[in-house]
């Protein structure tokens, strides 16, 4: 099982993760990016590995 998480420090709240895999990930009440559920980013895992090389201050990890 993969563990997904958006470093907060890093994150911009540019949105595109929300974008690319709106199943996984959110904006939050910070404007920062969070991770909807782990269960939903590993039933989405390519599409929260998409999120993670599009980030563009690389913020999220997926860790398998």
């Amino acid at each position: 099982m993969a563990k997904v998480t958006v470093d907060k420090d890093l994150c911009i709240g540019c949105g595109l993760c929300a974008d690319t895999c709106p199943d996984v990930f959110q904006l939050e009440d910070d404007g920062k990016a969070g991770v909807k559920s782990q269960d939903a980013a590993n039933a989405n895992l390519s599409c929260a590995k998409d999120a993670a090389s599009t980030c563009p201050t690389e913020a999220i990890k997926v860790q398998e």
